[in-house]
């Protein structure tokens, strides 16, 4: 895909800024996340955290019970991954050997927001090597931390992390996010079976549409 007009070329490097201060590579990674026809759904409530996803056999052949996007990380930490399978399985990978590191160095599990930090600047820094790509995916964690309690975190392939309430990802984000943004302000901190609740009612209406 390469680009017409003034910003003819600089989508076929990663390292390239375009004119307007763009990288056409990160933005056809955070397109590739959208266009997976998939939709994950993360909420944060006051005692625990939930994370809800498609599942879409792509062949009837294949065996559905192989088929999965929801991934254990630790003990007390786990993913839900968005976008290209591949992608997601080497970035869940790497997201459990950053946590062996980190548990044989210190003792102790890793925190979910360090899983994130550390996945986000790895993320980070494949959007300035020349000889690699970003990811085509998006990952949501959730996680139980002893001292801050139930976390989760979204990290993009442009090596974006941040803490949520709620969160979405994929084919149906704006619309997710939406209903997200209107039970939130109802409800700050939900309890497990409201949090459970509200991520059953913003996906169903998207499986629907």
């Amino acid at each position: 895909m390469s680009r017409g007009g003034s910003s003819a070329g600089f989508d076929r490097s990663i390292t390239i800024f375009s004119p307007e201060g763009r990288l056409y590579q990160v933005e056809y990674a955070l397109k590739a996340v959208n266009q997976s026809g998939l939709t994950s759904i993360g909420v944060r409530g006051s005692d625990s955290a939930c994370i809800i996803t498609q599942k879409k056999v792509p062949d009837k052949l294949v065996d559905p019970d192989t088929v999965t996007h929801l991934y254990r990380i630790t003990k007390h930490s786990g993913c839900v991954m968005t976008g290209m399978v591949a992608d997601s399985d080497m970035m869940v990978q790497r997201g459990r050997y950053e946590s062996a590191d980190y548990k044989y160095h210190y003792g102790y599990e890793m925190p979910p927001d360090m899983i994130a930090k550390r996945l986000a600047d790895i993320g980070q820094s494949y959007t300035q090597i020349a000889h690699m790509r970003p990811l085509g995916c998006c990952m949501i964690v959730i996680g139980w931390d002893e001292e801050k309690g139930a976390q989760l975190y979204r990290v993009d392939p442009s090596g974006f992390y941040c803490g949520f309430r709620a969160c979405s990802a994929g084919s149906k984000q704006i619309e997710s996010n939406n209903y997200l943004e209107k039970k939130i302000k109802k409800n700050t901190m939900m309890n497990k079976k409201e949090k459970s609740t509200d991520c059953d009612s913003a996906l169903i209406p998207l499986l629907r549409s």
